[in-house]
């Protein structure tokens, strides 16, 4: 982003750290503009069609009951009424509460066939917010490259039993209600196993026993081969992962992050390799 005059000679502050636990007034209204131009108004949602938009009162039930879990009898229809309960609810939600809308209005323009996610990134990321659409789910992913190399392998219908190992990693991951660390690490190493048995032609093979026949074959370097495996073995043994216990490990979201950020490179990395 181009930086003003006042920012050059240092008069107004730059912003340069990522929005992690709040929201900027400047990211708060950034978002709602995007939200206002690219679903209210390019599905003419906006106060001159509303009264008359079957569209908009389907959304404005959903976004009452659904979003806002109010009586459906109390639903504001009127183009007026909507437009200012919309709006001051939206400018009074805590920081996590806008993320929760934005995301609420991002699945309804999927639902609708105009998806606004590319548009809402690209705020997010002009605005330095620490979060991204991946997948159509907000996650603390904010590298391009991150991002674009987990949407290939989740995209990627040719590999499908891959691709729905990463879908559930990414989805337990970012559930900001109930997050699943553990069993998102498993599916990430599940499927970097499901990747492996492909490359290896040994469908009842285990990840460790594949790893190795990869390593025999020459199909992947000697070092990066221990590294797996390794990997592998802390989701294995007694105290990991995938064993049966009584007592759940202390995960957290940068383990689960890195596990999964990590089996999505081995996974196209393997793939570059067939």
């Amino acid at each position: 982003m181009k930086l003003t005059f006042s920012q050059r000679q240092g008069i107004v502050p730059i912003r340069r750290t990522l929005q992690v636990d709040s929201i900027s007034d400047e990211l708060r209204n950034a978002l709602w503009t995007t939200i206002w131009i690219e679903f209210f108004q390019s599905n003419r949602y906006d106060t001159t069609y509303l009264s008359a938009s079957n569209s908009f009162k389907r959304f404005s039930i959903d976004y009452w009951t659904k979003f806002l879990k109010q009586p459906i009898d109390t639903v504001h229809l009127s183009s007026d009424d909507f437009r200012q309960s919309f709006r001051k609810t939206y400018f009074d939600l805590p920081w996590h509460g806008v993320y929760d809308l934005v995301e609420f209005i991002a699945d309804y323009s999927t639902r609708i066939s105009q998806p606004i996610h590319a548009e809402l990134n690209k705020t997010l990321e002009a605005e330095l917010s620490a979060f991204r659409f991946v997948n159509e789910q907000l996650v603390d992913i904010t590298s391009t490259e991150e991002i674009t190399a987990l949407e290939d392998a989740i995209n990627d219908t040719a590999f499908a039993g891959v691709s729905a190992h990463l879908t559930a990693a990414l989805k337990m991951y970012a559930s900001r209600e109930n997050p699943d660390y553990r069993n998102s690490i498993k599916e990430s190493i599940s499927a970097v196993e499901s990747m492996v048995k492909i490359v290896t032609g040994s469908p009842k093979a285990t990840l460790g026993e594949a790893m190795k026949q990869l390593g025999k074959t020459g199909g992947l370097h000697e070092s990066l081969n221990q590294g797996f495996q390794k990997l592998y073995g802390y989701t294995s043994d007694e105290g990991g992962i995938r064993h049966a216990m009584l007592n759940e490990p202390n995960l957290s979201a940068a383990d689960a992050k890195y596990f999964m950020l990590s089996c999505t490179s081995f996974v196209n990395y393997l793939k570059s390799k067939m």
